[in-house]
């Protein structure tokens, strides 16, 4: 049996402190919150004020969210108003005179906020969002600046998908603009399903925090921000990958864990070695990540097919779901891998870049490769004697 290979030691990334020999005993939080504090006299006591600081800190993120909460809302009612107003007359020129009024009157009383372009974003709002609890439940997580960018998405299943991230993966408003830039929703699987099985997901996602791979997995990776050259090993790949893990797991997206980096296991006194292994703490699955130089072959399968099979055998824990596996490579063929059936087998397939292209060139890959999905999804729905798509399907 060969050495393990050189690398990160396994186990998840985590940070500990414990009392070892030639340390400083560990102190207590509360005595370095009194001496980091210059402004607590001595005469204190210390568990008194960290208490308090403790009771403050905790209301003001109440006060917080509660007044966050109660401007979505103001704005929702305001523009739902205005829109009952406009669509009752059904006269744009008239609805427009009503909301430049109003313009002027409400911010000579209460100010900028109720600009014409604002309250214009306010009727965009309760048009896009028409479930007034649904907006309520939504407010206590996302901004008016969530909202915003939100509102102005085209396709109604590609909102829904952003809306539901967001809140259940608490993005900052930056964090959704990123991801909204790096067309996130156009690289999963979940964009390329027929819209009455992808609204069954996100629906589920909406009302079960239910995630699925199709939401996690993405394809292609950017990973452009590895910085290398034109050319280099898969050895290279991986030693860049671990120099930015924090970067790297952040395009894989949250939840995922570092478990191990060349992580062995033995089958018939013979070593294999897993690229990368991870765990989602969401899907509940170890996932292990193999990366190739060159495109996707069919023999990738059999070795990612060996890898899982073990994982399940001997490292899945009670209450976890079967692992996955995640093919990174440098490019694919769709028809072989659908002809392969790899989803079936829990694994999938993503190619990675490490230079972006054009945005424009990138638009038309994704959208070529949603094509090709939804072709797939009517070949299927026509031997199965039904088309499976829907007719009002919005392009993205």
């Amino acid at each position: 049996m060969t050495d393990k290979k050189p690398g990160i030691r396994s186990g998840t990334l985590s940070s500990r402190s414990g009392k070892h020999k030639g340390q400083q005993p560990v102190v207590a939080e509360k005595d370095v919150l009194s001496r980091a504090d210059p402004g607590v006299p001595a005469s204190l006591p210390v568990d008194l004020v960290s208490d308090i600081r403790g009771l403050i800190e905790s209301a003001r993120g109440r006060v917080a969210v509660g007044i966050n909460s109660e401007m979505v809302m103001l704005y929702w009612d305001i523009g739902s108003r205005i829109k009952r107003e406009i669509l009752l007359d059904q006269r744009a020129e008239y609805g427009k005179q009503v909301i430049d009024a109003l313009s002027i009157w409400l911010t000579e009383r209460f100010g900028t906020g109720f600009s014409r372009a604002n309250l214009f974003h306010m009727v965009r709002f309760a048009e896009v969002f028409s479930g007034r609890e649904i907006v309520y439940a939504l407010s206590r997580q996302l901004s008016w600046t969530h909202f915003r960018t939100l509102m102005y998405l085209g396709d109604p299943l590609q909102r829904q998908f952003y809306t539901e991230m967001c809140r259940l993966e608490r993005w900052s408003s930056r964090v959704l603009d990123a991801k909204v830039q790096g067309m996130l929703y156009e690289r999963t699987a979940l964009s390329k399903k027929p819209d009455e099985l992808a609204k069954k997901e996100l629906d589920a996602l909406r009302d079960e925090d239910r995630l699925t791979p199709d939401l996690i997995f993405r394809d292609p990776y950017f990973l452009d921000f590895l910085g290398l050259a034109d050319t280099f090993s898969e050895k290279d790949l991986e030693n860049a990958i671990l120099r930015e893990l924090e970067r790297f797991i952040l395009e894989l997206g949250t939840d995922f864990s570092f478990i191990a980096r060349q992580k062995r296991i033995t089958v018939d006194h013979e070593d294999f070695y897993i690229d990368l292994l991870f765990y989602h703490r969401k899907l509940h699955r170890l996932v292990a990540i193999d990366l190739k130089l060159g495109k996707f072959r069919p023999a990738d399968m059999g070795q990612m097919e060996l890898y899982l099979r073990w994982l399940d055998r001997y490292e899945r824990q009670e209450r976890e779901d079967s692992p996955i596996g995640l093919i990174l490579c440098a490019g694919k063929s769709l028809e072989r891998i659908e002809l392969l059936q790899l989803e079936d087998r829990g694994i999938r397939v993503s190619e990675y870049l490490t230079e972006l292209p054009p945005r424009k060139v990138l638009e038309e890959k994704l959208h070529a490769a949603v094509r090709i999905a939804r072709d797939r999804f009517d070949r299927l729905g026509e031997r199965g004697g039904k088309n499976p798509r829907t007719e009002t399907r919005h392009d993205v």
